[in-house]
């Protein structure tokens, strides 16, 4: 009994040694791991954006300690880090592969803002984007255009930064090329297509037009029209949640409105023929109260 339980007693602990030996070898591993360039992932291929471009894609989003950035296949968590150590921004990192998370997890932790920084193994089509004031990617363009739809819900004003890939007819509000990579900027437009009923001071009283606004993305046209009269809309475009168009008027006077966008409301400022700044308001289908 007692060689047998020896024996038994020795095996165990070759076996504990053996396990701990492997365990301490895949950690090993694990903390190795280095990516390659241009390796297979769910959707795309690993490439990592360039420092400076990742620089110039937050710096165009215009980044700061107010915003919170998530990045779209984030892979080593360079844009994550960045954000947080440059900009003082709060981020989070959105990547499929498990390997490349525990990745960006260390990196984080090298560059000391792991307390300040998220990164979660998740499909992009699956994510929550609802949080993000700025969005960061380089992904592909069908993937682009696929998440088109999602992006364009979130709130008016959202930042949208893409590197090297377009959104086809959805056109960017600016791009910039470091070291021969190009960058593209989009601001989420607010949704203000339909007819809207827009009142403005007009000597003692106050004019209602009659505003018809068609919408291609950040793109507006349309009509303005008081009585049987009809002026089209020149210089109509969103920026995020500002809205501004103008018309010349019956008498020829330039009438230039800009405003912002609440919900089924506008609001603004014009100058009256006299050259004194008013307030305006408009609803879409009624009458502002």
């Amino acid at each position: 009994m007692k060689l047998g339980l020896s024996l038994a007693a020795a095996a165990a602990v070759t076996f504990a040694v053996a396990g701990g030996q492997a365990f301490a070898q895949n950690a090993a591993e694990k903390k190795d791991y280095t990516p390659q360039v241009g390796q297979a992932g769910k959707d795309v291929v690993w490439v990592p954006t360039p420092e400076a471009l990742v620089e110039q894609m937050l710096r165009m989003a215009r980044v700061t300690n107010k915003d919170f950035v998530m990045d779209l296949g984030s892979g080593d968590g360079r844009t994550v880090i960045m954000a947080n150590q440059k900009f003082g921004a709060r981020a989070q990192g959105i990547e499929y592969n498990p390997e490349m998370v525990e990745l960006s997890k260390r990196n984080a932790e090298k560059a000391g803002v792991a307390d300040k920084v998220q990164f979660i193994k998740a499909d992009l089509f699956e994510t929550d984007f609802s949080r993000a004031t700025v969005i960061t990617m380089y992904l592909l363009p069908g993937i682009n255009l696929k998440l088109r739809p999602k992006i364009l819900d979130l709130r008016p004003g959202t930042r949208v930064v893409s590197h090297a890939f377009n959104m086809e007819d959805w056109e960017p509000d600016q791009t910039a090329t470091v070291e021969g990579r190009d960058a593209y900027l989009w601001i989420v437009p607010a949704k203000v297509q339909g007819n809207w009923t827009l009142t403005v001071p007009a000597g003692s009283g106050e004019e209602t037009w009659q505003i018809a606004l068609k919408q291609t993305f950040q793109k507006l046209s349309g009509t303005a029209r008081l009585g049987d009269k009809s002026f089209d809309l020149a210089d109509a475009r969103m920026r995020g949640a500002d809205v501004r168009f103008t018309f010349t008027d019956g008498n020829g006077t330039k009438r230039e409105f800009t405003g912002r966008a609440q919900g089924d409301r506008l609001e603004g400022t014009t100058k009256a023929q006299g050259g004194a700044t008013v307030k305006w308001a408009a609803v879409r289908g009624g009458k502002p109260g």
